[in-house]
């Protein structure tokens, strides 16, 4: 499964970019607002640090609207995937953008059928909202797997799933189990996937057994 950093904190995505385990980055609207930086320089430096799919997002509702805007996006650099969201104006705009060459995210699913248009129209990724469903005490996870049980029926169908509102460590698991092929996660989440009291413990007993011994590691 790839994972994603969900941020336009380029600073935090550097940090964890560095460490080789993400393979790209989403960003909607509300992110680059907090960033206080215009979109297009926003999305490029971002597009410099991560050599994957950096999603960023239409502000535009119309179809005309949203192919406008995501033609300037797509045009910052390669790696960038157009966001539209998933009505039936963004659905159309999918279908251009794509024929077009460009990569599309269609987000804001929260459906199978909607998944299945999205897929249809031609979508690069597809990004089912697990967290906020889960708000509103319906199983975001069950709606992962209609997907994924869907889209495998289909060879023809190539859109990826990129799990979105992700928000714990058992979400994670629970959707690799499912079968995702992305997770996009908030950089504070992603370090929690590695913590385990049970390895801070075994680490701790090794390194004092280690010292009592007079142990050294030398050429």
């Amino acid at each position: 499964m790839k994972f994603f950093v969900d941020s336009a904190d380029v600073d935090a995505i550097r940090e964890i970019a560095g460490n080789g385990l993400i393979d790209g980055v989403t960003t909607n609207p509300s992110f680059v607002a907090c960033s206080g930086r215009p979109i297009k320089e926003l999305i490029a430096e971002i597009c410099s640090v991560v050599d994957g799919p950096v999603s960023a997002e239409v502000a535009a509702t119309s179809t005309e609207e949203m192919v406008r805007e995501g033609r300037i996006l797509g045009s910052v650099a390669p790696n960038v995937a157009v966001k539209v969201p998933l009505t039936w104006e963004g659905l159309k705009a999918c279908n251009v953008l794509t024929t077009e060459g460009f990569m599309v995210n269609v987000t804001l699913c929260f459906s199978a059928n909607q998944a299945l248009m999205a897929a249809k129209a031609g979508a690069t990724f597809v990004s089912p909202f697990v967290g906020r469903l889960d708000d509103l005490n319906i199983d975001g996870l069950d709606l992962i797997a209609e997907i994924r049980a869907i889209f495998d029926n289909y060879d023809a169908l190539e859109t990826e799933i990129l799990c979105a509102s992700v928000r714990t460590p058992n979400h994670v698991k629970q959707v690799a189990l499912i079968g995702a092929d992305i997770v996009t996660l908030p950089p504070e989440v992603l370090p929690t996937l590695v913590s385990h009291p049970l390895t801070d413990k075994g680490l701790a007993a090794f390194l004092a057994d280690w010292e009592k011994g007079g142990q050294t590691i030398e050429e």
